[in-house]
């Protein structure tokens, strides 16, 4: 929201002062401009007339925007600009209906003749600084919108994430894959492109490419369409629905379903009103665990009360009534704002998919073209505490189903179930109870699944990877049982048991104790951990036991650290394997160098180094590492590359930072003053440096918003910004471009 200047401060309070000292003066929306400015001291009357003041703009008590006006001797409003139209819940056409009419200047007072757009009055208040518009609709009911529009006649613009992935040593086959994300916004319609490069470090050297969305989306109120090739997910559940076994890769058809992208986040009341009686006026608190969360004032009678300013969830608050006072009665009372759902008036979510599998422009896997696959699945709210889940899919002739519940017992407690069933695969489960108590939680969960390592390899603890020596496809269970417990503010401590069957077999135990202290006058963690768990092929099928101790201290607040760990463990030979490591670890600010990091370890093979870097630049971020392995004496590295380009227009710009593939504003920043550092704030909360040429700035899709420009830091050069601001509305994908100046006076 744009600040009220100094002066408009001032003269609020002036008013405000007078309407407290006097009961009998008049309602501020009775008198008129010059009776208002009468009661202002001689010295204000030059501040009040035909400067700028910053005011609020309503429409029929519709927020319409925070804006700049001049106030004349004559009694006329005239709007210089809106500062922020975010809020608003009117259309941008109506905004700019309303800005064009008030650009123009209106008179206040009743509206006479030629009234424009039903115009009835319109009113300029000193003591809160809004000018209301009242026009023939204001008794209408007007409903909360749901929806964002989208911007009309839609929007434009590309943006394409490219990713570089290099690794390979000694004895190795070198690996590596380039990704590249592409998005373009082209009306109201999103077009996705992904593919990607890659060469694995096995036997199989091939250089294998693959296709895994080529389509276009379009979001509508409350669901969505897609068309083209993709690999079907289930985008527009609150809860998906597990099923056993693999779903088809890619296809070729059409996709519908939920969606909340174009979802104004409103405040929601709870499902289950609150309601109390009340002999006179009084006041309302409501506690929850003791702590107050809102107040409210109450007339006489029965009232309701406005829940919708309360945190989301299903929990108990206890709801006082006081009169003069004193307190008259107390209840106890549930709350119903379920967290994992958007709308509780809707209680459908749904997600559709049919088409043919295909392997457009792939050669990942080898598979036929041409089975007809479809899919549908389902989330319904049974009751503010329960979400019923179901899942149907045909893929390769094989129906896969699937069934959920999820069932939020309490503010604290909760249970997940789900069952599903396919041909050949068997049936799938997970169940999971979560119960959360002061200074600890407990979780029960079982799990059996399918699982396929034949594609797979194993890493070693110094990052070495090798094909694994036995390979498992069939089905898998594990059944844990794990507690943590906080003992006070500074330690902690956790425990897991679990046993499992397929791919492992056994009973698996681990327990840790944590705490945090002051080491030689720096913060310091310590972790003792002892374990003993299920053999795997990693460990020669002998049961890995062992002790692993470790310390991390803070070496002051500029980035450095230092740690280390000391412990025993199963060697991939079955014997014992003592192990010890050193790391140093710096975290750098403003440079190109994000962090830096060493590693030197030693285990019952020999000694192994490690060292890695993060770092990011105008156009590229990234990270580099390369160690020596204690397994083979073997040294192998690898890079890893992101990059964002955005285009809008004949203009593009490349950016390190990474992409989320929302929208975005491309500012080309001229100065004529050196070394120059701008900022820009989204007032959606995000803030981004800016600098001489050209620049990027991630913002909100489908949702209206406005950029301020200025200088950055406290030492401000004898320099303006032109224009001090700009406003944007994007589809997803969308780019837009301004021009931002800043020259000397």
């Amino acid at each position: 929201m744009f600040p009220k200047t100094p002066i408009a401060g001032a003269l609020a309070l002036i008013i405000c002062a007078g309407a407290l000292a006097s009961e009998t003066k008049p309602a501020a929306q009775s008198v008129s401009l010059l009776q208002q400015a009468e009661g202002l001291p001689a010295d204000f009357h030059e501040f009040f007339f035909d400067v700028p003041l910053a005011v609020r703009v309503e429409v029929d008590q519709q927020f319409l925007g925070e804006a700049m006006i001049l106030l004349s001797r004559d009694e006329r409003v005239t709007l210089i600009n809106f500062t922020d139209t975010r809020d608003s819940d009117l259309t941008s056409s109506e905004r700019d209906e309303w800005a064009a009419l008030l650009i123009q200047g209106v008179a206040l007072g009743a509206c006479k003749s030629g009234c424009p757009r039903e115009l009835l009055t319109v009113h300029y208040s000193l003591e809160d600084s809004t000018v209301s518009l009242v026009t023939a609709n204001a008794e209408r009911d007007p409903q909360a919108r749901q929806f964002h529009d989208q911007p009309e006649g839609g929007s434009v613009g590309l943006i394409v994430r490219n990713q570089l992935n290099i690794s390979g040593g000694q004895e190795q086959n070198p690996a590596g894959r380039y990704g590249l994300e592409a998005s373009a916004s082209l009306g109201n319609w999103t077009n996705t492109f992904n593919a990607q490069l890659s060469r694995m470090s096995g036997a199989d050297t091939g250089i294998k490419h693959a296709v895994h969305e080529l389509h276009t989306q379009r979001e509508l109120e409350g669901t969505f369409f897609r068309a083209g090739y993709f690999t079907p997910s289930a985008q527009g559940l609150t809860r998906p629905v597990r099923t056993i076994g693999s779903g088809p890769d890619t296809v070729l058809g059409m996709m519908y379903g939920s969606s909340d992208s174009l979802a104004i986040d409103n405040p929601k009341p709870s499902l289950y009103p609150i309601s109390v009686t009340a002999n006179r006026q009084a006041m309302v608190e409501i506690y929850r665990n003791g702590v107050l969360i809102n107040s409210q004032q109450v007339a006489s009678g029965l009232q309701t009360l406005d829940t919708r300013p309360l945190p989301g969830g299903i929990y108990e608050v206890e709801v006082r009534l006081i009169e003069d006072g004193q307190l008259i009665s107390s209840n106890r009372e549930l709350i119903y704002k379920p967290r994992n759902w958007n709308n509780p008036e809707n209680r459908w979510r749904y997600n559709l998919f049919a088409g043919r599998e295909s392997k457009l422009l792939s050669n990942w896997q080898e598979r036929d073209d041409g089975d007809l696959t479809a899919g549908a699945a389902f989330n319904f709210l049974l009751h503010p505490r329960v979400v019923l889940g179901l899942s149907a899919r045909q893929v390769k002739e094989q129906m896969q189903l699937g069934t959920s519940a999820e069932w939020t017992a309490g503010d604290r407690t909760s249970f997940y179930s789900s069952v599903s069933q396919t041909k050949g695969q068997g049936t799938g489960m997970e169940l999971q109870a979560v119960h959360q108590y002061n200074g600890g939680s407990l979780v029960l969960r079982h799990q059996r699944s399918w699982l396929d390592t034949r594609n797979t390899y194993e890493q070693l603890p110094d990052g070495t990877h090798i094909r694994q020596r036995n390979t498992y496809n069939g089905q898998t269970s594990n059944t844990s049982l794990a507690v943590n417990q906080r003992l006070n503010s500074k330690s902690s401590v956790s425990a897991q048991v679990s046993h499992s069957e397929g791919y492992s077999e056994g009973l698996g135990i681990d327990l840790s104790w944590t705490r945090n202290a002051q080491l030689f006058g720096h913060n310091a963690d310590w972790r003792v951990a002892v374990f003993d768990r299920p053999g795997t092929v990693g460990t020669a099928d002998q049961r890995n036991r062992g002790v692993d101790i470790s310390l991390r201290l803070a070496l002051g607040s500029d980035g450095h650290q230092v740690s280390g760990s000391v412990g025993q463990r199963t060697s991939r030979d079955g014997g014992r394997d003592s192990n010890a490591s050193v790391s140093y670890r710096r975290d750098l600010k403003d440079h190109v160098l994000q962090s830096v990091s060493a590693t030197a370890s030693s285990d019952v093979y020999g000694t192994g180094l490690a060292g890695t870097a993060d770092f990011i630049t105008d156009q590229v971020n990234g990270s580099m590492h390369v160690q020596r392995s204690s397994y083979n004496g073997h040294v192998s590295g690898g890079l890893n590359l992101d990059s964002t380009l955005a285009v809008s227009g004949q203009k593009a710009v490349l950016s390190g930072q990474a992409s989320t593939r929302q929208a975005g504003m491309i500012i080309d920043v001229e100065s004529e003053v050196d070394d120059i550092q701008m900022r820009a704030d989204d007032l959606s909360g995000t803030s981004t440096t800016l600098r001489p040429g050209r620049n990027f700035i991630p913002v909100s899709a489908y949702k209206n918003g406005t950029v301020n420009f200025d200088f950055n830091g406290t030492d401000v050069p004898a320099a303006s910004i032109h224009p001090a601001r700009t406003t944007y509305h994007l589809n997803r994908a969308a780019w837009i471009i301004a021009r931002c100046v800043s020259s000397r006076p």
